[in-house]
Order: C-alpha cells, then sequence, then structure tokens
C-alpha cells in the first residue's frame, strides 16, 4: 500500500477521516458502515437510506431525512459501494469485514442499536396505518421486510433498555399489523397466506425470536395467553421449541398453566395433500395404473419428482416441533418433563422420531431411541416408518442408526406397497440403497402398488448405480405379486 501502510493502518486512517467529517456526513458514514458490516442479509439501496433516516424513538418518519445514495458513498470516504446488479451495497472488499470484525470497539452495541431502529420503524405511524389485507401499499416502505423479519434476531443478540420499551410497544397487542406478514412469508413460504398469519399475540412473537427480556416482562405484565393459540394453533412454546430458544422454553415451563404436550389442533396443509389422497385411490384403480404406464412409456425419459410434501395436518407437539429442527437442548428439556409424551403423534400419526428422521436430525434420533419407551418402528397414516422418512430422504446416519434397532423392520410396506429400499431408489439415493442391500431381509424384488420392482423402475429412469447394486444382489426372497 501507499507510503508503505498496511492494509489495517489503511482502513483505521480512513475511519478516522470519517469521524472527523462535519455536520451529519459523521454519523451517516459510520452508522452506514454499521449497517452493512452487521445486516443478517444484504441490504438494497434504499432500505439502507430509509434505515439511516430513522429516527430514535419517533413516531413519525420523515421521508425528508432519507439521505441519497451517493451522499452515503462519499460519507463513507470510500469504504461502501454498489453491487449494481443485485441493487445491494456492501463493502469496498471482504478485508474491511475481517478488519470491522476484529476492531469491535469501532461500533457500541452495533445489534442493540440496530433493533432500536427496526422497532421505531415499525412503531411509526405511517407503518401502522398500512393495510394488512393489501401487500401493494408497502411499495414505498422498502425497510419494512427488513424490520419485520430481522428486528427480533438483532434484539435476540443485544437488546437495551430502549429497545426493550419499544418492542413492549410493538407487542403490547396482538402482533397482527402488516409486519407479521412479512415475517410469515419469509419463515413459511409455502403456508403464508392472507388467512393463517392473524392471532400471533405478543408472547408468541418474542417466543418465536426467543428474546428472553422480552418474554418475561410480556408475562409479568399480564395480559397475555401463555398457553394461547395462534400461528397454526402452536403455542408461545412450540414457537419456542421449534426455533431452539431453551432459555425461553425453561421460562414458560415455569408456568403451572403451561401444557408442555398441547399439541397444535388447527391443520395447516401445504399444497399437495388433495392430489396425494387421490393419488391413493388411484394405485388402487386398475385403469388408472394402465394409464399411467402408458403415459410412462410414451414419455421421455427425465428425472421425475417422485416425493410428495411433507405436509403437517396438524397435532405437532413442542417435541415434535423441537426434534424436526434438531434442537437436541430443547428436546432434552422436554422429555425431562413427566407430561410430555415422546410418541404423541400428529393429526397424520407421525411421532417426535418421525420429523428427527425425515430431517437428517441425527442426534435428536440417538437422544429419542435413547429412552425405553420410544417406538422404533411406528407407521404413520399412509404405513411408512421413520426409517422409511429417512431412507426417502437420503439420510444415510439416520437410516444406520434405526438399522442398529432390532424392533426396526427394514422392509415394512406402507400403504403403496412401497418399502424405504422403493424410497431409496425412486429418488435416487445410492448411498442409502447399498446399506439397505446388505440386510438379509430386505427383499429388493417386492412389487409396488403399480406392479414395478426398485430394479425395473432404476433401468427405466436409468438410476446405473443404482441398478449395478441392485444387479449385484441376488434377491433374498421371491418376488411376490
Amino acid at each position: 500500500m501507499t507510503n508503505g501502510l498496511e492494509l489495517g493502518d489503511v482502513y483505521g486512517t480512513t475511519i478516522k477521516r470519517i469521524k472527523a467529517q462535519d455536520g451529519d456526513k459523521s454519523r451517516l458514514g459510520m452508522t452506514a458502515l454499521l449497517w452493512i458490516s452487521h445486516t443478517e442479509r444484504p441490504l438494497q439501496e434504499d432500505e439502507l437510506c430509509y434505515a439511516l433516516a430513522v429516527q430514535l424513538g419517533s413516531t413519525e418518519f420523515d421521508v425528508g431525512n432519507i439521505p441519497s445514495m451517493s451522499t452515503l458513498v462519499n460519507c463513507c470516504q470510500g469504504l461502501i459501494t454498489v453491487d449494481k446488479e443485485a441493487s445491494t451495497v456492501r463493502l469496498i472488499h471482504f478485508t474491511l469485514q475481517e478488519y470491522l470484525s476484529a476492531h469491535l470497539d469501532i461500533f457500541s452495541k452495533p445489534h442493540a442499536a440496530m433493533a432500536e431502529i427496526c422497532l421505531t420503524y415499525l412503531n411509526s405511524k405511517q407503518v401502522k396505518a398500512l393495510s394488512t389485507a393489501h401487500s401493494s401499499d408497502t411499495w414505498n416502505a422498502p425497510f419494512l421486510q427488513y424490520c419485520s423479519v430481522y428486528w427480533g434476531v438483532h434484539a435476540r443478540r443485544d437488546l437495551s433498555d430502549c429497545g426493550k420499551l419499544l418492542a413492549l410497544e410493538l407487542l403490547k397487542e396482538d402482533y397482527s399489523q402488516i409486519s407479521t406478514k412479512f415475517l410469515f412469508a419469509h419463515q413459511f413460504p409455502h403456508l403464508a397466506s392472507n388467512d393463517t398469519w392473524h392471532s400471533f399475540s405478543g408472547l408468541h412473537c418474542a417466543s418465536f425470536f426467543g428474546i428472553v427480556e422480552v418474554v418475561t416482562a410480556l408475562i409479568e405484565v399480564g395480559g397475555s395467553n401463555i398457553d394461547g393459540e395462534g400461528l397454526w394453533g402452536m403455542t408461545p412454546l412450540s414457537c419456542a421449541a421449534r426455533n431452539g430458544h431453551d432459555e425461553v422454553v425453561k421460562i414458560l415451563l415455569q408456568r403451572g398453566e403451561v401444557d408442555p404436550d398441547k399439541a397444535s389442533d388447527k391443520a395447516h396443509t401445504a399444497s399437495g395433500r388433495k392430489d396425494r389422497e387421490l393419488w391413493k385411490l388411484k394405485v388402487r384403480n386398475p385403469v388408472a395404473r394402465l394409464a399411467r404406464a402408458h403415459r410412462i412409456l410414451q414419455s421421455k425419459p427425465q428425472r421425475p419428482d417422485h416425493r410428495f410434501p411433507k405436509f403437517s395436518t396438524g397435532g405437532c407437539t413442542p417435541l415434535s416441533f423441537a426434534a424436526g429442527n434438531g434442537h437436541e437442548g430443547v428436546v432434552k428439556i422436554l422429555l425431562g418433563r413427566e407430561e410430555v409424551n415422546p410418541n404423541k403423534p400428529d393429526n397424520g400419526g407421525r411421532t417426535p422420531l418421525f420429523f428427527a428422521a425425515q430431517n437428517g436430525r441425527e442426534g435428536v434420533v440417538k437422544i429419542l431411541l435413547g429412552r425405553g419407551d420410544v417406538n422404533p418402528d411406528m407407521a404413520d397414516r399412509f404405513g411408512q416408518t421413520p426409517i422409511s422418512y429417512a431412507a426417502e430422504y437420503g439420510h444415510e446416519g439416520v437410516v444406520k442408526i434405526l438399522l442398529e434397532r432390532k424392533e426396526v423392520n427394514p422392509d415394512t410396506l406402507d400403504t403403496w406397497g412401497q418399502t424405504p429400499l422403493w424410497y431409496a431408489v425412486k429418488n435416487e439415493y445410492d448411498g442409502v440403497v447399498k446399506i439397505l442391500l446388505e440386510r438379509e431381509e430386505v427383499n429388493p424384488d417386492k412389487l409396488d402398488g403399480w406392479g414395478d420392482t426398485p430394479l425395473l423402475y432404476a433401468a427405466r429412469w436409468g438410476y446405473k448405480k443404482i441398478v449395478e447394486l441392485l444387479q449385484s444382489r441376488k434377491a433374498a426372497t421371491p418376488s411376490t405379486t
């Protein structure tokens, strides 16, 4: 670098120049660097400009305070740049991010400051006045999406007294403003719709984000149904368990009115449920089966999409939410409660072990199987077992763990006449296929509901490696019809 200065010295010198600028330039420059270096995702140009226009604690958002992008670039003395393709703002070089991360004294409590700004914006009259029914109203509120999704993330990392007051102001009533819609759309893109995101209390929201101070304050203030249902029938405990917030789970469980085994009683299905039900019926219809076979033979070979959406029909407990998302700490806490049934199925017949197996949560699977009262081979309403789910999604580690249990049948048939091997073959998971074929009781020649064998299916779709694996092993049992 010029004059023999190290890169770090150049950054340090530039930051000193930014701080030494006159008027509002110093604040704009340093705050822009704070946001860009600590944001949860890259900010669009207008998002950053709006963030810097928010006046902490004000109930009014003044558009006259919005700086131009060129002003911000100048105030940052060349340390930020605009990515023209993505229209996002970033630091000039990754080494600047490293420098700022190594010098924590440059910014004082950045996440607390960002939470305060997000909460101030969400509490503004302009945002509260937006209609929850028409997202088109938000075109002039570009900072709304970021604030809605990430204010709680920043607050959980660091929350000031001011931020706590702002959060309580936002959450004092049902969290039903438009920011809820953005939060749900981000967290549940396959489920969120106009009729599914209401009934979200402040306690639900604070538990969802895992903000201990706010959860405690809301409970102390009272007025919230601590075991109330919202968010598709989920309780605050389910929200905390789903996202792995151990401390919030402990706080909620200290309350006698909280049922640690309460199931969500509202169905929240993904698209495809009706199709799956119809498909099940068609399997038993010979005419439909022949028509399907004709279509397959006439079509050009291509990799098919076999897996049906694993929809939730409601009935999930906090333990199921925690197990499915791999939160081992929460799983252990809940299993420590006598009231919690580790085999409690949802409305589709799936226990916590199903969710852990489907998502490849090996640690949770081991914890659950470590208990003598967990059934490792329970079937759901469609006849699939945990090992079938693990095979369908290619989780070799979970398949191996389940096969260690003598109660587990690795060749069980589901409603459609398909075994764990069938699911592994259909989705081209040759590693799982190899593991299952090592078991003598697995019959690779079993016919499914359409009269296909795994070998015929793999050959039809050109799964060469799986064909070789199946051919290399002589069938342990004769094929059946």
